[in-house]
């Protein structure tokens, strides 16, 4: 059996490593190939093109990189065809897997999607596209299901892998030793984003931020998760010029878990600080001409998923020109010492959590989907047969 599989960012890759281990319990002699980062190579992907070589942000930004995102996506479709894959794997990233649903479903191959892109909040009208090429969504979010049976998509639910995950099992004092932090200062993550492109737009505000706060007088430890995406030695060169301390660590999940609060961009990685539990703040910035063009397009008033979630807003959000270094701080000066406005985010976060675990199922949802996938190749060998 062969799957291919298909992630360009650092989510992606960390559902697509998890849906590969559990495909391989069920499947031993499954063999995997396809678009992916370091996890799902680890993980035994075969990667024919890496997730860095595509993350691209923004309509400009995908613009100026289309001949080698073309080149890649050639690649893909031509190792399909040559290969003949029992099955396709699609994991968010839409602009680059709705097209190749497209090319592989002309070729016959079943193609299956888990993790949703966001089309239920903008350019709606792909879902038809969907519709059309995919033989069943798998979606993690539980308004998800709703807005694809009303579309007539075929939809299964399986909760978010993230709200499945073993907590962190190394204590505050054991994550200060490995990073040579202070345990008695208090600690701020901060999670830029996963693509170069929004880390070099969302990363120096948060610095600005962490110094303001710094010249306060404040004793705090600043620490970075560096993404998948990312090598550690361009996040480093992008910390160069900061006025403050910056320590860069592995796991973000870790890393939030033990902060005392976060500024995370917007993305999977405010699920991860909702699931930690971790009071923090939402940023991002697009680059002008992109925020312009793509804001029209959007039909909701909330960008942060914990708000969508919730149905309310719980997180504060700073997007585009709301976010600079003075709101940063003054919405964490708000959550940073033990205030109401603090106990009743983490409320909220409970809240979340508790919506994001599917309560009848005790199985993780990467095996789930595992077994959604091989039930329906099941179906399809028996009926060629």
């Amino acid at each position: 059996m062969q799957i291919l599989l298909s992630a360009g960012e650092a989510s992606g890759d960390n559902y697509g490593a998890q849906l590969i281990d559990e495909m391989k319990k069920l499947a031993p002699e499954a063999k995997f190939f396809g678009m992916g980062g370091e996890m799902m190579g680890a993980s035994g992907c075969q990667l024919l093109v890496h997730a860095n070589d595509v993350a691209v942000v923004g309509l400009v930004e995908v613009l100026k990189h289309l001949p080698e995102i073309r080149k890649h996506f050639r690649r893909m479709v031509a190792e399909a065809a040559w290969r003949k894959p029992d099955a396709a794997v699609l994991i968010d990233f839409p602009d680059f897997n709705l097209r190749l649903a497209r090319e592989l479903h002309r070729l016959g191959v079943p193609v299956f999607y888990f993790i949703s892109p966001q089309l239920w909040a903008w350019r709606t009208g792909r879902v038809e596209q969907i519709r059309k090429y995919v033989r069943k969504m798998i979606v993690i979010f539980p308004f998800e299901q709703e807005f694809y049976k009303q579309h007539g998509v075929d939809v299964v639910y399986v909760g978010h892998p993230l709200a499945y995950a073993e907590p962190p099992q190394v204590s505050r004092d054991e994550f200060a030793r490995a990073y040579n932090l202070d345990p008695a200062k208090t600690w701020i993550a901060l999670l830029p984003g996963s693509r170069q492109k929004e880390v070099g737009l969302n990363l120096p505000a948060m610095l600005e931020a962490a110094a303001m706060l710094a010249r306060r007088g404040g004793r705090f430890e600043f620490v970075l998760p560096v993404a998948s995406t990312l090598t550690q030695s361009w996040v480093e060169q992008g910390l160069a010029a900061a006025k403050v301390r910056v320590t860069l660590t592995k796991d973000a999940r870790l890393t939030l878990a033990v902060s005392r609060a976060a500024v995370v961009a917007s993305g999977t990685a405010t699920v991860e600080a909702a699931l930690a539990g971790t009071p923090f703040v939402v940023v991002y910035r697009l680059a002008p001409m992109t925020w312009i063009l793509g804001r029209p397009l959007v039909k909701l008033d909330t960008f942060a998923m914990p708000n969508l979630i919730a149905g309310r807003k719980i997180v504060p959000e700073l997007i585009q020109n709301g976010f600079t270094a003075e709101a940063v701080v003054r919405e964490l000066s708000a959550i940073l010492p033990d205030s109401p406005a603090r106990q009743q985010m983490l409320a909220g976060l409970d809240e979340v959590r508790n919506k994001l675990r599917d309560g009848t199922h005790l199985q993780a949802p990467a095996a789930r989907a595992a077994q959604e996938i091989l039930q329906i190749l099941g179906q399809i060998s028996a009926g060629r047969a």
